[in-house]
């Protein structure tokens, strides 16, 4: 006679105590990540942990470059730097410069993205070669740059002469070569934006274009209804990015202008080299410079940080 089971639904729940057994041999996932993360966690602490604390500690004090750590001054370097027109001055530049780069790079990025996202969904030679000014050296984007805006014998100057400017020196006065460094700056990091928006509008379900497509929305109303709040927390995640990078660029200005004319160029991360690496060498104040730009920089990020959280609880 076969043998009926009876079915695992009709079988009575037994009720035990809500304590889990835990096999023998076996460890919890937690308590393993934890160990696999030490190494990782030990050299982080390594990297900034010390260097941070090395500041700090130096912007507290009397310090010069073959002197450091002489003395505990307070926060007298801090007066030092505020009281500084050069480094105030600084600070605006910066600002100004990094806001105006990483919206200019970031809006022609979307751009091309969205073009080259139309052709297709692979990257392409097209995208291959828009990748090419990303992986060039910043000293030889400042150093071409350089020459080619150059008055006599630059690439530029028959350009310049065909506007009905002959012998047009955009690097020869404050506004058009700080003009002329966030042209150069945008020019070398937009296809980073490129590749990265490229990829999130991959993440775009087709199915969200096709039934836009259905409903009549033309290519504007489907990119305002449907891939902007998919890919806006992506977009606003370049767009700190490109902030950061815009804050600390000095490779161009060291290479190119030199902070030139006059101070038109400086911006704090080389006001901040020239406080401690020139004339004096004053550590101890270049180091509490960095600490206040620092804090700037934090401002800056805290506030593209809310409106991509923002962005991120519009898309749900």
């Amino acid at each position: 006679m076969t043998q009926v089971l009876p079915d695992r639904t009709t079988l009575p729940r037994q009720r035990g105590t809500g304590t889990r057994r835990t096999v023998p041999g076996r460890h919890r996932p937690g308590h393993v990540s934890t160990w696999l993360a030490a190494p990782s966690l030990a050299g982080l602490a390594l990297m900034l942990v010390y260097p941070t604390v090395f500041v700090v500690a130096l912007a507290f004090t009397k310090s010069s470059l073959a002197r450091p750590l002489q003395r505990f001054t307070g926060t007298d370097n801090f007066v030092e730097a505020w009281e500084s027109l050069a480094f105030a001055g600084s600070l605006v530049r910066s600002v100004v410069f990094a806001v105006v780069a990483a919206l200019a790079a970031t809006a022609l990025g979307v751009a091309l993205a969205l073009l080259l996202h139309a052709r297709g969904t692979r990257f392409g030679v097209v995208g291959t070669i828009l990748l090419l000014p990303l992986v060039t050296p910043p000293v030889m984007v400042g150093v071409a740059w350089k020459l080619m805006l150059a008055p006599v014998g630059g690439a530029f100057g028959g350009l310049f002469a065909a506007l009905g400017f002959p012998g047009a020196n955009p690097l020869g006065d404050g506004a058009g070569a700080f003009s002329a460094l966030v042209v150069m700056h945008v020019w070398q990091w937009t296809p980073l934006v490129t590749l990265l928006v490229f990829a999130a509008l991959l993440g775009v379900p087709e199915e969200l274009r096709e039934a836009a497509a259905l409903d009549g929305a033309g290519p504007w109303r489907t990119f305002t209804s449907v891939v902007w709040p998919v890919v806006a927390p992506n977009v606003l995640s370049v767009l700190l990015l490109e902030l950061v990078i815009g804050l600390k660029v000095f490779d161009l200005v060291a290479v190119v202008t030199q902070g030139g004319p006059g101070v038109s160029t400086i911006v704090s991360s080389f006001e901040i080299f020239r406080t401690g690496m020139r004339g004096s060498y004053e550590i101890g104040t270049a180091a509490a410079e960095t600490l206040v730009f620092g804090l700037v920089v934090g401002v800056l990020t805290t506030v593209v940080t809310l409106l991509r959280a923002r962005a991120v609880r519009a898309d749900r």
